[in-house]
């Protein structure tokens, strides 16, 4: 067991029953506040941990970080030092905030400087994105698109469970939980015309996904194996990659999403750690035909992680419109970087690769509106008495993702965000 994720770890910080953010899970993230300039940060209970403080107070000095390594806007360079190093940095933080460890505990002065309020800082985007690609590893959500544009009979792909089937999308549109996003525009046609009309976009949807973010730069021509993977990933966050699905489906022959996918996506502040994971570690679904060799693993590779999807209207409460699980991955996060890399494709500290819309087997667990409302054939009734089919201006999506094990819930905040009009 990895000592930072004991179920038995109590802390002398105050942490509500219900937070994500116990002393089990300290994700990392950047934030900053009316008086701090961007820096790295923990998440414990409803407080941020400042690293920054920390590390220049002596509280990191027998780790030999280097200078200045959290005094910056993005967590980049302090992933890259490697798991090893970010590893015992995650258990020098657990030590401290231990109920037993008095270091930090009765240190007034130091205590009230670390522990910032959360509802005092802004959350920042945790790294510099380079490259971002996004898979499609779902096979409930990959079997009910089928459905919905060919037939059942053939809604799988011949090459679909034989490789983690992915595109590369634009990095430079990925935003952090909060930010409004406009209504995306372009061509769009309907079955019953001969051409195309430009306008916006009128079937908006979000994806129910998540990420994982590249721990290690590897050079080209170099493969990942699914045996080394996980020391290449650092952690994970949760997703919302936004779709118009009328502009997507007049685009995407021949070469896959485009203008429909690239316009804007969301991903949570805070990083879990692949360590924190670690208990909800499950078996995927069983792989057949059997996979070539280099995407075989050994262990379980899937997560149990709950994730839900809210719809809130303008100006009134949330309903949560599905209810899936990270276990409904057909392809796992190991394959995914193996299959990503097997051609000598280099990747860097910071990349994002996304899971895809992640479904279950059941209707409520459906992770797209395209599914939920069958492509626009059903409604979605939301507690207000108000329905939909797609997502309108004013709504906004939020999803939350956690996992419970002997007690103890590792979660991953929210991912949020709101739809304005087309510029």
């Amino acid at each position: 067991m990895i000592k930072a994720n004991n179920p038995s770890l109590t802390t002398w910080v105050e942490v509500p029953q219900d937070s994500d953010f116990p002393i089990q899970n300290l994700p990392f993230g950047i934030f900053k506040t009316k008086y701090l300039d961007p820096g790295a940060g923990v998440a414990i209970g409803n407080h941020i941990l400042d690293l920054v403080y920390l590390n220049n107070n002596g509280f990191f000095e027998e780790l030999y970080l280097p200078e200045g390594i959290f005094n910056q806007p993005t967590l980049n360079d302090f992933i890259a030092l490697g798991k090893i190093k970010t590893r015992a940095v995650r258990a020098r933080i657990s030590e401290l905030l231990q109920t037993g460890n008095a270091s930090l505990r009765d240190n007034k002065i130091a205590r009230e400087m670390a522990l910032v309020p959360m509802d005092e800082a802004t959350m920042l985007l945790p790294v510099q994105i380079g490259d971002y690609t996004d898979f499609y590893s779902s096979e409930q959500h990959a079997y009910n698109v089928g459905c919905l544009f060919r037939d059942p009979e053939n809604a799988l792909l011949p090459n679909w469970k034989h490789i983690p089937v992915g595109y590369h999308g634009r990095s430079s549109s990925i935003v952090v939980s909060g930010t409004n996003i406009y209504r995306p525009k372009g061509q769009q046609k309907s079955p019953t015309t001969d051409i195309p009309v430009y306008g916006s976009s009128k079937l908006l949807d979000f994806e129910l996904e998540m990420g994982f973010i590249v721990g290690q730069t590897t050079e080209m021509g170099d493969s990942v194996t699914t045996g080394d993977a996980e020391a290449h990933i650092f952690g994970v966050v949760m997703f919302n990659d936004w779709s118009a699905r009328d502009i997507q489906g007049w685009e995407y022959v021949p070469l896959g999403p485009f203008l429909g996918k690239n316009f804007a996506s969301h991903v949570s502040p805070w990083i879990v750690t692949l360590d924190a994971m670690e208990p909800f570690k499950v078996a995927g679904e069983t792989q057949n035909p059997k996979v070539l060799p280099y995407l075989e693993f050994k262990g379980d590779k899937n997560y149990d992680i709950d994730l839900e999807v809210y719809i809130s209207p303008k100006n009134e409460k949330a309903t949560k419109v599905s209810h899936s699980n990270f276990k409904y991955m057909y392809w796992n996060m190991c394959q995914q970087l193996a299959h990503h890399t097997v051609n000598g494709c280099n990747v860097k500290v910071g990349d994002m690769m996304a899971s895809g819309t992640i479904s279950g087997p059941e209707p409520h667990q459906y992770g797209s509106m395209l599914e939920l409302s069958w492509k626009g054939t059903k409604t979605v009734k939301l507690d207000s008495g108000a329905e939909r089919k797609f997502i309108q201006d004013g709504d906004t999506v939020t999803i939350k993702g956690y996992g419970i094990k002997d007690g103890v819930r590792i979660g991953f905040g929210e991912v949020s965000g709101k739809v304005l009009p087309s510029k």
